[in-house]
């Protein structure tokens, strides 16, 4: 099975990832952007904002996308539970805000970067304005972080367009509750 976790930075997708990893100790962990070796520079180079385009920004996410299932999810999906930190929905999700790619093209080139291979099932942890807010004031912001709290809310939205369009299982978790119960909600609906 390939599961992803998403939301928007500060929701706790690494906290719930390691915790999955306890539960599933022979799973194999990944992120995106940054499971690769190209990956790892690409995510420098989105996280820094130094691309003025947003085509660009976007073309970087799917060159990534495009690495990261040609080396780490093909070759695993057969025979390992797969868990990722962030996946293509995260990158549709950013190019749906801002709004300079149709929907059909968006679909065409995430199915060309990804021969179509998406998670089976994709878990949001959903924060409220109030409580981004309050994690964002206690950490040095990135990039992307740094464009505000309703920016980051909207992608928190369009990770549920994306889900949609890609056609991909979406399970929604009130990130404010205690990790534990958190954790609970995704294994119950892991089949």
């Amino acid at each position: 099975m390939y599961i992803a976790v998403e939301g928007i930075d500060t929701a706790g997708k690494s906290t719930q990832i390691s915790a999955l990893s306890s539960n599933f100790p022979n799973a194999l962990l990944t992120k995106e952007p940054g499971a690769t070796d190209i990956g790892i520079e690409i995510r420098e180079m989105v996280l820094s904002a130094r691309a003025k385009s947003k085509k660009a920004e976007f073309l970087l996410f799917l060159a990534d996308r495009a690495e990261h299932i040609k080396e780490v999810i093909e070759p695993n999906i057969a025979t390992q539970m797969i868990i990722s930190d962030r996946s293509a929905v995260s990158g549709v999700a950013y190019a749906l805000v801002q709004g300079e790619i149709d929907k059909k093209k968006l679909l065409e080139l995430n199915n060309f970067a990804t021969n179509g291979i998406y998670p089976e099932k994709v878990f949001l942890l959903r924060l409220t304005k109030k409580e981004l807010e309050y994690r964002l004031s206690k950490k040095e912001l990135d990039g992307i972080e740094l464009r505000g709290s309703d920016y980051l809310l909207s992608i928190q939205d369009s990770i549920i367009d994306a889900t949609k369009l890609l056609g991909i299982d979406l399970v929604e978790i009130d990130a404010t509750q205690s990790r534990d119960a958190i954790t609970q909600e995704i294994l119950n609906n892991i089949n």
